[in-house]
């Protein structure tokens, strides 16, 4: 949030509140004091002035930054509103103290009515410090807050956007079609399989869009029939191997997210019967652990790390811990953290 640049407004601000407490509240004393009585109350009217704009701005600052946001508007107005009679009784007191100092004697009388009306005049000076200073936090918060959800509502059309693009790829679709058509006639039986486990994926994929969380069930169940997909292609050159106790599924985690890591698990490594791809998923502590073997290929593959990136923006936009990705010892793990089956996500819907 952008800070508020206050210098040229301290420096005029209670000279302009001097001229208007003169023109409404002091006219009188120009009529009935000496000039030197005047310009005596006009220093101490001046230096209780520029007292009381920073005493009660560095208190609507601590209290901002005590209870920061427009969700605790109502607790800074409350703090204000307790310490109002404290602030106004403490500008009195200064006035009366100077007065006393340079004029030797008090402005006031003690009587009610004359001290009922100093303080009135000091509750009209401390509101406008009030708000000058909350209401221009108001309005940079709630222009923070539009900036960001703006910026959110961006990156979440963005991450679909990206999702779709790594999700309906032509050439899966392609290659499974064309795995499709030669099972059709050497295999009819396993052809009419592949058909389901299909209709199952892209049922998924398509569906996927429009939540921000699937169960963790959901989403092993999906990656079984994508993974059968490409065993029809590969064969015993890739190789899935799933470790995740029954009390985790129903933890969450943003959908799609082991498609892309197996589809990256793919793209970058060499499969061989006797040198298969193995993509493992288990459990460590309170996170899903996604690995694979590192075989990668000769020739450099063309990456634009949209799947990668696209998990770990699925993350931060649900206002979780990032992903971690590593790679040791001719392994490639993704350490994903599992959400509650309830989470709190600060996603748009």
């Amino acid at each position: 949030m952008r800070t508020f640049n206050d210098k040229t407004i301290r420096i005029i601000g209670p000279f302009i509140l001097f001229l208007v407490g003169t023109l409404f509240f002091r006219m009188n004393w120009y009529l009935e004091l000496s000039s030197n009585s005047i310009v005596r109350s006009d220093i101490i009217a001046l230096a209780a002035g520029y007292t009381c704009w920073n005493v009660a701005r560095w208190i609507t600052i601590r209290l901002q930054k005590r209870y920061p946001g427009l969700a605790n508007t109502r607790y800074r107005l409350i703090w204000m509103g307790a310490l109002l009679p404290v602030l106004v009784n403490f500008a009195w007191t200064i006035r009366q103290v100077g007065h006393m100092v340079l004029n030797n004697t008090p402005q006031l009388s003690h009587t009610l009515s004359n001290y009922t009306y100093a303080i009135g005049i000091q509750i009209f000076y401390h509101c406008v410090y009030f708000v000058i200073y909350e209401g221009s936090y108001v309005l940079r918060a709630w222009q923070y807050t539009y900036e960001q959800n703006e910026h959110l509502k961006k990156n979440k059309l963005k991450h679909q956007l990206d999702t779709l693009k790594a999700q309906i790829n032509p050439h899966f679709l392609f290659n499974s079609l064309n795995s499709l058509s030669m099972l059709i006639h050497d295999n009819p039986k396993q052809a009419e399989a592949f058909v389901d486990e299909i209709s199952s994926v892209y049922r998924y994929l398509l569906r996927a869009n429009d939540q921000a969380l699937t169960t963790l069930s959901q989403e092993l169940q999906f990656i079984k029939s994508y993974f059968q997909l490409l065993k029809t292609r590969y064969g015993a050159s890739i190789d899935l191997l799933v470790d995740v106790a029954d009390r985790f599924l129903e933890c969450r985690i943003p959908p799609l997210t082991l498609q892309l890591l197996v589809e990256n698990a793919v793209k970058h490594n060499v499969m061989l019967p006797d040198r298969p791809l193995v993509v493992e998923i288990s459990i460590r502590g309170q996170s899903l652990v996604v690995q694979n073997n590192l075989q990668r290929k000769n020739t450099p593959v063309l990456s634009n790390q949209v799947g990668l990136s696209n998990i770990s923006t699925k993350y931060r936009l649900l206002g979780q811990p990032d992903i971690s990705i590593r790679e040791d010892n001719g392994r490639f793990t993704v350490v994903l953290p599992l959400l509650s089956a309830q989470p709190e996500t600060n996603v748009l819907s």
